[in-house]
């Protein structure tokens, strides 16, 4: 989505769109593991997005001895930014998710669209929570419009 790039300053490059993506299943997963019923789809859904990873590094032309090389840097990559935005999303702090945000996404210690872009992560945890599970099994699931996400000026 646009907004992304154009109202959060999210880099629009590869990495960049690695951590949104990131960013995105961290939320979906958390919110399918929470329900039982749900769990099988948050493993069908990682999966798919390993999938997605490894086809999209052999579209690359990353080559064959290379790419599993990369999934394990890919695999360390989501799994570290996972850790940091659930700590984050524990606390009722924004400073901590945003200063993850900016660490991973803006590449800097401090970033102005970090906190926005916390204040999108945050709405997006509880507008998931409130989407009936029997929808998200049947892949109908909505996040946050981005524009439509204010920080919390308090």
């Amino acid at each position: 989505m646009p907004g992304f790039y154009r109202n959060y300053a999210v880099p629009d490059t590869l990495n960049g769109r690695f951590e949104l993506i990131v960013l995105h299943v961290t939320v979906l997963l958390d919110r399918l593991a929470h329900d039982p019923a749900l769990r099988n789809l948050g493993q069908a859904v990682f999966d798919r997005f390993c999938q997605d990873m490894d086809h999209n590094l052999r579209e690359m032309g990353v080559g064959d001895l290379t790419v599993p090389k990369q999934m394990r840097r890919i695999g360390e990559a989501f799994y570290g930014r996972t850790r940091a935005y659930r700590a984050a999303l524990a606390t009722a702090d924004d400073r901590a998710l945003a200063e993850a945000l900016a660490r991973n996404i803006y590449e800097a210690a401090a970033s102005p669209a970090a906190a926005r872009l916390a204040a999108y992560m945050r709405e997006a945890v509880r507008d998931l929570a409130a989407q009936d599970s029997a929808r998200l099994a049947a892949g109908q699931l909505r996040f946050p419009e981005p524009a439509a996400v204010a920080v919390d000026a308090g």
